[in-house]
């Protein structure tokens, strides 16, 4: 029987969410070039995967967070995914930007929040971490008690967790990269080589050039 980490890998390679292309590299906004390209608002079009990560990421923060007060999404992919726990859990909601409008109200948080509530933040992707933690760093200015962070997929990149740590934030992550390898392996979704091509990206993804 599959554990949590391998089905969710399993269904978002099943529906595409991510894409696995050693061989066809692209290229992130950083300039990486990667064999990997993970997009979870797939998941939304398909009912019973986008249920089946609503209820896991609700679980995981009944069990880690059981103080949550307010559920904050991360802009813009985890707007959707914030807001699907937050009503899983009877919870307020809100969802915060990168930067505060440039017009208008000038908001960078959405919704209502108040001073002193606790805070679980719901993110769909962590990579190294940083466009994530300036959420916490928002939430934290505006007052609020950031219990920690719920993510569905991970890279499970070193830097991560030490950006996570710096900051004094729990991350908890539904899947990640290792069972994404082990699933599609399974699967015989791609070669014998192209997971070694996978594995060693992994391992130095700022100077890995493909197969």
């Amino acid at each position: 029987m599959m554990n949590q980490k391998q089905t969710i890998a399993r269904q978002l390679l099943e529906v595409k969410a991510v894409r696995l292309q050693p061989e066809n590299p692209f290229t992130w906004s950083s300039g990486w070039k990667s064999p990997i390209y993970c997009d979870n608002r797939v998941t939304l079009a398909f009912p019973d995967v986008r249920t089946y990560i609503k209820n896991a990421l609700a679980d995981a923060i009944r069990q880690q967070f059981p103080t949550a007060q307010a559920i904050a999404g991360v802009a813009t992919a985890g707007i959707p995914q914030g807001a699907l726990v937050a009503d899983a859990l009877n919870l307020p909601y809100c969802y915060v930007r990168p930067e505060p409008k440039s017009h208008g109200m000038g908001k960078q948080i959405e919704g209502q929040l108040a001073a002193g509530q606790s805070v679980v933040v719901i993110e769909d992707l962590i990579s190294t971490g940083g466009s994530s933690l300036k959420v916490v760093d928002a939430l934290r200015a505006a007052g609020a008690n950031v219990l920690g962070m719920a993510a569905i997929f991970t890279y499970g990149f070193p830097i991560a967790a030490q950006n996570f740590t710096s900051k004094g934030v729990e991350l908890v992550c539904l899947s990640d990269y290792n069972a994404l390898l082990t699933e599609a392996e399974s699967m015989k979704y791609i070669s014998a080589d192209a997971m070694n091509s996978l594995a060693s990206w992994r391992e130095n993804p700022a100077d890995w050039t493909g197969q």
